[in-house]
């Protein structure tokens, strides 16, 4: 008999586990080839169960049930960090989470209610699935006859699929929940009903939005219009089929939005490129405005759905997303601080670092107005961050396609910025003074505008210029700071400026550095006319970027900047000669005047051709786009890019160095390689969702596609010829 009920013992055991076996078979072939067995978890008592990667339990959003109604429950999920469980649709390998009920007579179950999934790459797959705590809403329709005053007793086998980067493990938790009945209203559950109501409204549902599909040349080309979707520019969307084998789901999505809707471009998959396309297409269309579900019917591309400018897949958007969490944000912000400390050692900032030595210079053994100006230095960088990444946040809020440094894809900023250079230039070299009347009150001969004005307008010129570089750990920092919350956005923005500011702030607040300077005397004249060629550098080198961002117009510039300079001297001449330079005076009120109507033409000249505003190159290139990148991979050949920009001296100190020396040729020619050049001097959305999609919110960006691999390398902002000819080493190996 002990062996009998042993027996029975083991079959009533094993009966559930059989019944749990994941619906995809690949996904349990992966994990029994990795020497995992599923784990069964048996319990029909209510409350949570848990295993040693997940804690589930069934919950309900509502306090009681209501005769007559439909009642929402839902499994609640507690993932162990670094494992995760699927949506219905699981990507390239795993499986989703199935459920088996037991209810009462007429208590029916209806389908669960999927929340947005995760996009979760790994290596070449991309997977769809849920990390953390998550919560699957599923709707029970409750019997008229059910009697108030008791409770229903609700059983399922939930079936898991349970994964981490190494290895995966089918789980099964049998969950309860005693449902109360009540004639009354019912509130929601105190302990998880306000979040499960937040996920069933936020769950993917059809909105009205038509939806067209085409198979063309191995992709699929979807087009959607109307709904939500009409009249609202997404900077990024997504389809996330419902069925497995349609799309390649580690491949990039292109897109392009419209006035009515969006275009999405996608590489098939193996189920459509063997099979063609029989039918619609169903899946969820995820955006930055929102999420809804669609049907794409086989025919024509829907009209209105482009023309409006390139839009990204999200990826990167949705890693930087993640860094709303409270350690993700401490890490945006602590990696801003460290970019913008390393930002003062890149080439972008050396004009500015004339200002600030000459400003240390001055006030170098006066404690006092040392502290007053480093301080007021950090407020001028600090508030003109705010300015920039507030008005850069507030456009691509309103759909523009725009990334750091966007100030500087404008010609007319440019031009402002080059005759700003050329007068800071002139007042260094002692053509004009500003605050003459200080100078002689024992505050030095260097000629600066005074006191707390001097130095925040030196903050200011400092972030304009120099900011639209990026230094290394600004990628990640600006790249999640530009999808957080604004008030999070904000801060990292906050702490890249105190980054830049910190050496010299430092400096002003340290007396002992200070009194390591000479002491005042005719050396400061000397430095202060020396430190007026980085600004004359300065101001040719913005000169030399506005010339490459429009058609013929440099001209208007150089006659702006000979009638300001012209303006800036007869000035000079009634500074030097008070009351008896009435002539000089008038004749540099018409100067300016004359300065300013050739700069404001020069501000409205229009753009250059995409091919003269192409940025020169020792090595031979063609132009970037995501055409010529698959069709290179297509033949074999690995692929160089270089997201590049006239105004980032960055990116010319690259070309000039690592991107032009021989060897870097001969390793291109050996590997076959294709170099292309992403130009974003001027404004370019495909460019700029391309940086997104990589995580990043400006230039320079250099990758490497390898054929057979789905992700480029990411190559470091500070190039060496080692460090490409290593990377396109590798991407034939």
């Amino acid at each position: 008999m002990r062996i009998l009920f042993l027996l029975l013992t083991w079959l009533a055991l094993a009966l559930p586990a059989a019944a749990s076996v994941p619906a995809s078979e690949a996904a349990l072939r992966d994990a029994l080839a990795a020497g995992a067995a599923p784990v069964v978890k048996a319990s029909t008592a209510p409350g949570p169960q848990r295993t040693e990667r997940i804690e589930a339990e069934l919950v309900p959003m509502s306090a009681w049930a209501v005769p007559g109604s439909t009642a929402v429950v839902a499994i609640r999920q507690q993932i162990k960090p670094g494992w995760h469980t699927y949506w219905r649709n699981q990507g390239d390998s795993g499986g989703p989470t199935t459920l088996t009920w037991s209810l009462p007579a007429g208590v029916a179950p209806g389908d669960i209610l999927w929340p947005l999934p995760e996009r979760q790459r790994l290596q070449s797959l991309m997977n769809y699935g849920y990390s953390g705590a998550v919560f699957l809403p599923v709707p029970i329709e409750i019997p008229a006859d059910a009697a108030p005053g008791r409770s229903l007793p609700l059983r399922v086998t939930a079936h898991f699929y349970v994964c981490s980067d190494e290895m995966c493990v089918p789980e099964d938790l049998d969950l309860a929940l005693d449902l109360p009945v009540r004639d009354s209203a019912a509130p929601l559950d105190t302990r998880f009903g306000q979040a499960i109501q937040d996920v069933v409204a936020a769950a993917p549902r059809p909105a009205g939005i038509e939806a067209r599909v085409a198979l063309t040349d191995g992709r699929l080309v979807l087009t959607a219009a109307g709904g939500p979707l009409a009249g609202a520019a997404p900077r990024w969307a997504y389809f996330h089929p419902f069925e497995g084998g349609l799309i390649d789901h580690a491949a990039a999505q292109s897109g392009e939005r419209g006035p009515q809707g969006l275009t999405l471009t996608v590489a098939a998959g193996r189920g459509l490129t063997s099979n063609g396309l029989k039918g619609p297409i169903s899946g969820v269309l995820s955006t930055d405005l929102g999420a809804w579900e669609i049907t794409a019917e086989p025919g024509a591309a829907l009209t209105g759905v482009t023309g409006d400018g390139a839009i990204g897949d999200g990826e990167g958007a949705q890693t930087a997303a993640a860094a709303t969490a409270l350690p993700d944000f401490i890490k945006a912000a602590v990696f801003a601080l460290l970019g913008g400390l390393i930002l003062n050692l890149m080439p972008c900032v050396f004009p500015i670092l004339a200002m600030k030595a000459a400003s240390l210079s001055r006030a170098a053994h006066n404690p006092a107005e040392a502290r007053r100006d480093g301080l007021a230095f950090l407020a001028g960088v600090l508030a003109t961050f705010l300015v920039l990444a507030g008005a850069l946040l507030a456009l691509r809020a309103g759909g523009q396609a725009l990334g750091w440094g966007f100030q500087l894809q404008s010609p007319g900023v440019v031009a402002a910025l080059a005759l700003l250079m050329l007068a800071v230039a002139l007042n260094l070299s002692g053509v004009f003074h500003i605050g003459a009347g200080l100078q002689g009150a024992g505050h030095g001969p260097l000629s600066r505008l005074p006191g707390v004005a001097g130095a925040f307008f030196t903050g200011v010129l400092a972030v304009v210029v120099a900011a639209p570089c990026t230094a290394p750990f600004m990628a990640f920092a600006l790249g999640a700071a530009l999808f957080m919350p604004w008030p999070m956005a904000l801060a990292v923005f906050l702490m890249l400026g105190l980054g830049l500011a910190l050496p010299y702030v430092l400096i002003s607040l340290n007396p002992r550095l200070l009194a390591r300077l000479p002491k005042p005397g005719p050396w400061m004249e000397t430095l202060r006319n020396l430190l007026a060629f980085p600004m004359y550098g300065a101001a040719l080198w913005l000169a030399w970027v506005y010339g490459r961002q429009t058609a013929d117009a440099l001209a208007l510039l150089f006659g702006a900047g000979l009638m300001l300079a012209l303006a800036l001297w007869l000035y000079g001449r009634v500074q030097a000669a008070p009351g008896k330079g009435r002539a000089a005076g008038v004749g540099a009120l018409l100067a300016a005047i004359a300065a300013l109507g050739l700069g404001v033409l020069a501000g409205k000249a229009p753009a250059a051709s995409s091919e003269s505003g192409a940025p020169s190159s020792r090595l031979s290139s063609q132009p970037w786009s995501e055409q010529a990148v698959q069709a290179a991979l297509a033949e074999g050949r690995p692929v160089l890019v270089n997201f590049t920009a006239d105004w980032c001296v960055t990116c010319k100190v690259n070309e000039s160095t690592a991107l032009s020396s021989a060897r870097t040729a001969q390793a291109l020619e050996q590997a076959n390689a294709l170099y292309l050049v992403g130009d974003w001097t001027r404004r370019d959305d495909a460019i700029t969702a391309e940086l997104q999609r990589h995580g990043r919110s400006g230039v320079p960006l250099y990758l490497v596609y390898a054929p057979g691999r789905s992700e480029p390398r990411i190559l470091p902002q500070l190039l060496t010829e080692g460090v490409v000819i290593d990377a396109l080493k590798d991407a034939i190996d």
